[in-house]
């Protein structure tokens, strides 16, 4: 389960994800695009020490921006860095887009290859209703853990690589619940929001 705090952000995600965004060779919007929440949802890290969120937000096209917040920066990922963000509760945050991170890259596997689903989110002891569901297709009993940063090809799809395990995932999110090429015959992380599940990741061993 993943537990949150009510806290105070500065800047927001939102404002995070505003600033990055445009840099992205996969962005169709304006550089002074405002973008709109959709959704998100989270995966445990089984340590405690990593959040892991997926979000989608909204600007003509829906996005799938993944994202982990550490507690100190992450040795040599620079690149993936949107920025620091204070906490009202945790303190200073570093946001990172999380296709080079390895904590979401094991969570991602475990996902897609398992079945598993989002984690649980725990605020102030309660249970806290998502506004999007995501499971795996998989049925193996478990998925490679991921120790090393692993290799990121960014673009739409964006491809993760670390040892034998490839990660493939959707930065345009089809929502029309058509299955992209890249992951047909994968195993695959289907998410929903309303009755159409779409796909945002794809997974190879």
């Amino acid at each position: 389960m993943a537990i949150l705090h009510k806290a105070r952000l500065v800047p927001t995600k939102l404002e995070l994800l505003a600033a990055w965004l445009p840099g992205r060779s996969w962005f169709a919007g304006q550089p002074d695009a405002a973008v709109e929440r959709v959704a998100a949802f989270r995966f445990d890290d089984p340590a405690g020490a990593v959040g892991v969120e997926t979000m989608l937000v909204r600007h003509r096209e829906v996005y799938h921006v993944p994202l982990t917040y550490r507690g100190a920066p992450l040795a040599g990922a620079d690149e993936h860095l949107l920025g620091t963000m204070e906490h009202s509760v945790l303190g200073t945050r570093w946001i990172y887009d999380a296709a080079g991170d390895p904590v979401y890259a094991t969570a991602l596997a475990h996902a897609i290859l398992t079945g598993a689903g989002q984690a649980d989110e725990i605020v102030d002891g309660v249970r806290r209703p998502s506004d999007c569901r995501a499971r795996g297709t998989g049925t193996a009993s478990q998925a490679p853990v991921v120790h090393a940063r692993p290799a990121v090809r960014d673009g739409d799809p964006t491809v993760i690589t670390a040892g034998g395990l490839t990660l493939t995932v959707a930065r345009v999110v089809d929502v029309s619940g058509a299955v992209p090429a890249w992951a047909a015959d994968r195993e695959r992380l289907a998410a929903e929001t309303g009755d159409v599940p779409f796909t945002l990741a794809a997974a190879h061993i």
